[in-house]
């Protein structure tokens, strides 16, 4: 593993080859290459890690896709209840050609479980192979507790605790057995994105100062301690297993908030940091807002800067790793150009502070609805490739 020196060396050197703005792909769509200022970045483990981990793609609507009044006999129809299209090894295979590193494989698990939350077999076996692909293509693969949230299942608050650490300590115990000879490119999530789900106050706007919310943060940060115990309880790889733990919803602010703790851990810096940002909201995720992305204005890349450096400050200058499982911009009337620059400023910038990135796919493409999709599944080729080839392009000064 090379030290900071080698990397700063590799991103100078590719800086000096690589002209801003230069890069061209068909006759209309520019590719960005970014020049960034390079980020100061501890010598150490898990920050070379991170590098490994480059650019990641989320099989998104897939395994994490749910429907509660689909009855258990057809429970391996959920793969494909959202996304409608069953996930092959060609899909696999063209990730990783495509020169992403990194597969987050979200899985929901409650469709899944019986009374006691042991999980079917066929469902987990179905999981274990989409990881052996991802393996067998040498990419990194998060898995985790993704669309569970419920009051019979985990909800983050003390009126559910008891259940919630249940439910997270039986799957998670599961899960380790299963997978606790994979090697360190398997990364656990403890859960996706803890929130008071359907509390129109705070769901998605955590106050610090409020009752409901300093409850909320203090069960993620005792679920979370609950998740490292029981997987490192379990031997195995999973002694030394990098795992991945949110604040409230996964925001970047409630990351850096001191009510976010992290789990005491027997390994040494092998907790890393997830966070999930959709950053500038107006242009990324808001179905209003604007379609536009400029590069030359700061009023969309300040944003960018402003969360990617208020992790850098608090975890990554300290050596702790952070990665961003989830980011992307939606597609919003073929506005492909200003998609273009923002992967490309994104990815670079977060590259720059060593945080790998993943996107978010979701498999939509058409309507009017959250289209983040990149491949074309049932094809195994790429919708929008100029994206594709912004977010390789730009994380590549931070590999390896």
């Amino acid at each position: 593993m090379r030290g900071f020196c080698c990397f700063l060396a590799m991103i100078l050197v590719a800086l000096s080859l690589a002209p801003a703005l230069t890069e061209q792909k068909g006759d209309t769509v520019e590719i960005p290459v970014i020049e960034t200022k390079t980020f100061e970045v501890p010598d150490n483990e898990a920050m070379a890690f991170l590098r490994g981990m480059g650019i990641g793609w989320n099989l998104g609507n897939t395994f994490d896709a749910y429907n509660d009044a689909l009855p258990k006999s057809r429970e391996m129809e959920m793969e494909t209840v959202w996304c409608g299209v069953k996930t092959t090894e060609a899909i696999i295979k063209a990730v990783a050609d495509a020169g992403f590193t990194t597969l987050r494989l979200p899985v929901s698990w409650h469709n899944h479980v019986d009374a006691d939350f042991i999980i079917s077999q066929q469902w987990l076996d179905r999981v274990q192979e989409v990881v052996d692909w991802a393996f067998k293509y040498e990419l990194y693969v998060i898995i985790n507790i993704h669309h569970d949230e419920g009051a019979n299942y985990f909800y983050p608050d003390s009126a559910h605790y008891e259940v919630s650490e249940k439910y997270i300590r039986s799957i998670w115990t599961q899960l380790s057995e299963r997978f606790r000879d994979y090697d360190l490119h398997l990364v656990f999530e403890s859960m996706n994105e803890p929130r008071l789900k359907g509390n129109p106050a705070y769901e998605w706007n955590f106050d610090g100062k409020a009752a409901a919310c300093k409850d909320a943060a203090d069960c993620i940060n005792r679920l979370n301690q609950v998740f490292v115990d029981t997987v490192r309880a379990s031997g195995g790889n999973n002694a030394e297993r990098y795992l991945m733990v949110p604040a409230y919803a996964a925001a970047p602010a409630n990351a850096v908030s001191s009510l976010f703790v992290l789990p005491e851990d027997s390994a040494d810096n092998r907790i890393i940091v997830s966070a999930h940002a959709y950053t500038p909201y107006n242009f990324a995720l808001s179905a209003g807002g604007t379609n536009t992305f400029s590069l030359k204005s700061s009023r969309f890349t300040g944003e960018i800067d402003s969360f990617l450096n208020s992790l850098y400050r608090k975890f990554i200058s300290n050596g702790i790793p952070v990665v961003i499982g989830e980011f992307g911009a939606r597609d919003k009337g073929g506005n492909l150009s200003d998609r273009v620059a923002f992967a490309a400023y994104y990815v670079a910038a977060a590259t720059s502070r060593n945080i790998p990135c993943c996107w978010w796919d979701n498999n939509s493409m058409n309507g009017d609805g959250e289209n983040f999709g990149l491949l074309r599944r049932y094809k195994a080729n790429w919708y929008y490739p100029d994206i594709v080839e912004a977010m390789v392009i730009n994380s590549a000064f931070g590999k390896d």
